[in-house]
């Protein structure tokens, strides 16, 4: 794919990057307001390298989820994982944590040795692991540890912004969203993004935008930044129109296209976006990703093998018979996955409604949570720094 077109959108008065609407996080200001999702094993530094290039190098690209009982025992995986391409600015990390004391001395070794210029903290991660423990979207059920956290985090923080991510609640009977947006601003969080389902929804369902709307309304005095369900470069413009939220939050909706960040900033400038890709320039985009992996990891073999996961996006909605896409799901060098690309009819155009829905989709689950924690919506016993994860990532 090629950079992005710039003749201007002939409708008139047509807006402008100076026109564009910003987003102020601390002293960082992003412009246009968009934000790549943390998302566990995908939003490593080679996939937010390829988001930024689409991008020009607009918008603010989060690292994939950091526990940090992991950092402040400087987990070697965990140290890979936040390195920042020189050119990352800002240097944006997520941290997931349940012990205040570990949240703070993890966020006190960022600043100090100056591994980052923004934290954001992961409150809205549904899967078991995290919420058995206590974190993610069911700890934000705690009213007084939240509050704990987000004090140790901001004051540890320094001048660094930090920032929240988090799920309307546990369930339908347990909705937290608007008593966390308060606590948030009265710890001095700098901005919340709310992702419109529930824990139990995990991303089933849709989004409840109407949530994003009322949270905004419930704390002014912060950016609120919508969460869920952004398909396209018009469903964010269309999110922020319905919400009043002062920026976008994209996660699945960028798996196997991280062109979309290039239709994000031409949809907000007034820029014309580049035609849907080819298949040719998708695999062209493929061969790259699965480059960038094993130059970050490596090895080529085990960036080939860490880029599987992604085939099956890339390739969604184009003619590509089932053996094919097994055979690329399980290449194991990229002289195996240019081979089998270049077997395929590279001149298909974008397939219709390969725009829509992709990733994980189940819902209506029942959220693993410890013993006890819904008896008492402010009681923290039992929470302590052995429940911390000790790895990161996926």
């Amino acid at each position: 794919m090629t950079a992005l077109d710039q003749t201007p959108v002939t409708a008139s008065p047509a807006p402008t990057a100076a026109d564009a609407p910003s987003l102020t996080i601390g002293p960082h200001h992003v412009q246009p307001p968009v934000v790549l999702a943390p998302m566990a094993g995908i939003t490593n530094a080679p996939f937010r390298t390829l988001c930024r290039e689409f991008s020009g190098g607009k918008g603010l690209f989060v690292s994939e989820m950091i526990t940090t009982r992991a950092l402040v025992e400087r987990n070697e995986k965990t140290m890979q994982l936040i390195h920042f391409d020189e050119t990352e600015k800002p240097r944006s990390i997520q941290l997931y944590g349940v012990d205040p004391a570990t949240v703070g001395k993890a966020v006190r070794m960022i600043a100090e040795e100056d591994l980052a210029d923004h934290i954001d903290l992961n409150f809205g991660c549904p899967v078991p692991k995290v919420t058995r423990k206590g974190g993610g979207s069911a700890l934000p059920y705690k009213r007084h540890l939240l509050r704990a956290i987000l004090r140790e985090a901001v004051s540890g923080a320094g001048d660094l912004p930090v920032t929240m991510k988090m799920r309307k609640g546990i369930d339908d009977d347990h909705i937290t969203y608007l008593d966390a947006g308060r606590i948030a601003v009265e710890e001095g969080v700098t901005a919340i993004a709310l992702h419109g389902r529930t824990a139990a929804q995990h991303y089933g369902g849709t989004a409840d935008w109407s949530a994003i709307a009322r949270l905004k309304e419930h704390v002014p005095e912060i950016p609120v930044l919508g969460n869920g369900d952004i398909w396209s470069a018009e469903d964010a413009v269309r999110m922020m129109r319905e919400t009043g939220c002062d920026g976008v939050v994209v996660g699945r909706g960028c798996l196997g296209r991280p062109w979309l960040f290039g239709d994000l900033v031409g949809i907000f400038e007034g820029t014309r976006a580049p035609a849907a890709p080819s298949l040719r320039e998708v695999a062209e985009v493929m061969v790259r990703h699965a480059t960038l992996l094993g130059e970050w990891i490596g090895d080529e073999a085990r960036g080939v093998i860490d880029f599987r996961k992604h085939v099956a996006w890339y390739l969604k909605g184009f003619a590509v018979g089932s053996e094919m896409r097994k055979r690329l799901a399980i290449t194991s060098s990229l002289d195996e996955l240019r081979a089998g690309l270049d077997e395929l009819d590279l001149d298909q155009a974008w397939p219709v409604g390969a725009d829509g829905p992709r990733g994980r989709t189940s819902g209506n689950n029942r959220v693993v949570l410890p013993d006890g924690w819904l008896k008492d919506p402010y009681d923290c016993a039992g929470v302590s720094e052995e429940a911390e994860l000790d790895t990161s990532g996926g």
